[in-house]
């Protein structure tokens, strides 16, 4: 009887103790850690680009973070946009890439290189 109890209270613990810790991701699927280029980050992009006019919204943003389990998707989508649209057409476009990729190492914990 008493092995059980123990036993009982060692299923708890281990149920109930926190999981090991991962490398910290803020979109999962792109560890922090992981380094990317601007061209993997912009072909990333493209497969959001559903109208594909060659320029990303925000609700288009919001579904690549979403995908990529990123939480308050819309809220960080709408600061992205908000950051990286110089042009206030509510897109970010090829000319506006590097704002957004500012805006995901810094806010996003993404790491992108220029190679």
């Amino acid at each position: 009887m008493r092995s059980h109890r123990r036993d009982a209270a060692a299923s708890f613990l281990l149920l109930s103790s926190e999981p090991p810790p991962t490398p910290a991701m803020a979109i999962r699927g792109i560890p922090s850690s992981r380094e990317m280029t601007v061209d993997d980050f912009k072909n990333w992009l493209k497969q959001f680009d559903t109208d594909n006019d060659g320029r990303i919204s925000r609700g288009e943003l919001r579904e690549a973070i979403r995908r990529r389990g990123g939480w308050f998707s819309g809220l960080k989508a709408g600061r992205a946009v908000r950051h990286a649209d110089r042009d206030n057409s509510g897109f970010v476009d090829e000319s506006e890439i590097e704002n957004l990729v500012a805006f995901a190492q810094k806010t996003l914990g993404m790491k992108v290189t220029a190679w």
